[in-house]
């Protein structure tokens, strides 16, 4: 095991878990009442944002703006950072930007060691689907332009952000464009008709109420279609992925059900679930021993795949 990795778990000290009990409190109260429908989403916005000021972003990973392909972005850049991952955030397509998932992106680049690309992508219900899925192509787009070798880079997101990840892929296969080395997904939200979700109170985050709100905002009278729930659009020919979830999450299914899809297809996918944590547990990086040890494990993911640009790309269905 490295040295990393072995340091990482000598935090797993009691004072970890009284900690974790402590985020899993505040997300009950602080949280969790404000996304819900009856708030304004304007307000939730807010909230969130002033949220994710008290989860620490990463030494060693200085960030800048940029735009690419029209879209604000939100760059972290370690300094021996050769590869470039493409993070598309979670917020269940109203709410959430590059800021509120500052300390997750941040670290997620000082472990990989990779240039991490955060979209500030159209929001709904100003903007409904497909528009989150245009800006995440034009970006991509835009990094091939600038010269971004697709076999050094990857596709990333959680939440909504990770099945907007899903549906920007397929879209990139129907436009026959290079795809990426690899897929990582923080507890993927990939079918928007809430049909299967995993039946949990533990939940500290997401509610079933929210989910239908957004889902209507940006999925409208049609959420089932593959753009916003591309877990019925065509996944064969994926790039590895590999998928994290906590044990105690309403979206656990998802994530379970997008595995065997992604299998049935002939892909390679993982799925690793984290006992007694709740949904997008990585953005507290920084502070809770299990959130870094996912993201190193993630990294190291990543990076196995960075190394390989010899071998060959998917075959890709043509449009």
């Amino acid at each position: 095991m490295n040295t990393i990795t072995d340091s990482l778990r000598r935090q797993r000290r009691p004072d970890q878990r009284l900690l974790a009990a402590t985020l899993r409190r505040a997300l009950q109260l602080l949280f969790k009442p404000m996304a819900h429908p009856r708030i304004g989403i304007a307000t939730q916005r807010r909230w969130q944002e002033a949220l994710a000021r008290t989860n620490p972003g990463a030494r060693g990973a200085p960030h800048h703006d940029m735009e690419a392909g029209g879209v604000r972005c939100r760059v972290y850049q370690p300094e021996s950072a050769d590869a470039t991952v493409l993070y598309l955030h979670g917020g269940a397509y109203i709410t959430g930007s590059p800021s509120t998932h500052h300390g997750l992106t941040s670290h997620l680049a000082r472990h990989s060691q990779a240039r991490v690309v955060v979209p500030d992508y159209r929001l709904a219900p100003e903007h409904p689907c497909p528009a989150a899925i245009e800006d995440a192509v034009a970006v991509y787009r835009a990094l091939l332009d600038q010269g971004t070798d697709p076999a050094q880079l990857a596709l990333a997101g959680d939440s909504a952000g990770g099945g907007l990840a899903v549906a920007t892929l397929q879209a990139l296969k129907q436009a026959n464009l290079p795809l990426p080395a690899a897929m990582f997904l923080i507890s993927p939200w990939v079918d928007l008709t809430l049909t299967r979700l995993f039946d949990t109170d533990r939940d500290v985050m997401l509610s079933q109420a929210w989910l239908a709100d957004a889902a209507r905002a940006y999925g409208g009278d049609h959420p089932e279609r593959p753009q916003c729930s591309p877990i019925n659009g065509d996944l064969a020919g994926l790039p590895p992925v590999l998928i994290q979830a906590g044990g105690d999450e309403i979206l656990l299914n998802d994530s379970h059900r997008l595995a065997r899809a992604v299998r049935d297809a002939g892909g390679q996918i993982r799925v690793q679930v984290h006992p007694q944590r709740w949904h997008d547990f990585q953005l507290h990086a920084g502070l809770l021993a299990d959130a870094d040890l996912a993201l190193h494990g993630a990294a190291d993911f990543l990076r196995h795949h960075f190394r390989s640009p010899d071998i060959p790309a998917p075959e890709q269905t043509p449009p």
